[in-house]
């Protein structure tokens, strides 16, 4: 009867001794891979035709809104800085329900999100990392048109003054909307691994609310309850920048009758962007505490 031994072979594997670059990095590194991702850099060619498209589409009317105030010696700008993104709104969310899920619908699909979490990472580092790379990416999209404007604003010799606050104030606008929009498509996208219904999510918070509320302020301005206009802006994405940029950043309101909410209901109106800011975040964190596992 043979006897077995176990026996432990040096088969000549290095240990590894660089620099071990902890947590910062690793959470660095998702942003950067994530944002490039949003706009399909890193992936095949046919991954940066739709995001590519889309930033073209943003930017092409604010090159022709320059282009014929210097060649016609405009005084003013014919569009608003902070009007510009809510007029574009759909290129937006188009934008968003085709990323979004691209973000973070992969990983679940794939179960990668154990292996990120296998790392010197945790949670709130991928939360972070994703949610800060969807806002930059919708950023970029939405002030690179402002960029524009502003710049061929100085090219007519518009008033600098009367420029820079109009920019700053878009540049407020688009960032808020950024920070807003993205939290919402995350967390419409991070429901579902299927990328296909994490775009149709993303579709109906953003365009069909929209659409809806502002059907129903219609009706309401129409039966003379002017008063319910402002208070309906709360339940859609895009009327909550628009009141809150009336309210605060002195734009002009894309409301029935153009009379948007006052400072004081514009308070109201902030209040719930900054919560639903929060809540996606809060959202997000619950969702990838099982999914980790």
């Amino acid at each position: 009867m043979s006897t077995e031994t176990t026996q432990i072979h040096n088969i000549g594997y290095r240990k590894y001794d660089g620099q071990r670059l902890g947590r910062a990095y690793a959470r660095r590194s998702l942003y950067s891979q994530s944002l490039r991702g949003a706009y399909g850099l890193g992936r095949s060619a046919k991954s940066k035709v739709l995001p590519m498209l889309l930033l073209a589409v943003m930017c092409l009317p604010a090159a022709i809104i320059v282009a014929v105030a210097v060649a016609t010696d405009l005084n003013d700008l014919p569009l608003d800085y902070t009007r510009y993104a809510i007029y574009l709104q759909a290129v937006i969310a188009l934008f968003l329900a085709a990323q979004a899920p691209q973000s973070v619908s992969r990983d679940l699909r794939f179960k990668s999100v154990p292996l990120y979490f296998s790392r010197p990472i945790e949670r709130i580092d991928y939360v972070l990392a994703k949610y800060a790379a969807m806002a930059s990416a919708l950023f970029a999209l939405t002030a690179a048109p402002v960029a524009i404007l502003y710049i061929g604003s100085l090219l007519a010799k518009m008033d600098f003054t009367d420029q820079t606050k109009g920019f700053a104030q878009g540049l407020l606008s688009v960032g808020l909307l950024s920070l807003l929009f993205a939290g919402l498509g995350l967390v419409m996208a991070a429901l579902t691994p299927r990328r296909g219904f994490g775009v149709a999510a993303v579709i109906a918070v953003m365009t069909v609310s929209y659409g809806a509320v502002s059907t129903v302020q219609a009706i309401a301005w129409e039966q003379g309850s002017t008063g319910a206009v402002s208070w309906l802006g709360l339940f859609s994405p895009v009327t909550l920048i628009d009141g809150v940029q009336t309210a605060f950043l002195g734009a002009a309101s894309a409301f029935p009758g153009g009379e948007g909410p006052s400072t004081g209901t514009g308070v109201v109106y902030l209040l719930v962007v900054l919560a639903l800011v929060a809540g996606s975040y809060g959202a997000l964190m619950r969702r990838y505490r099982k999914v980790g596992l």
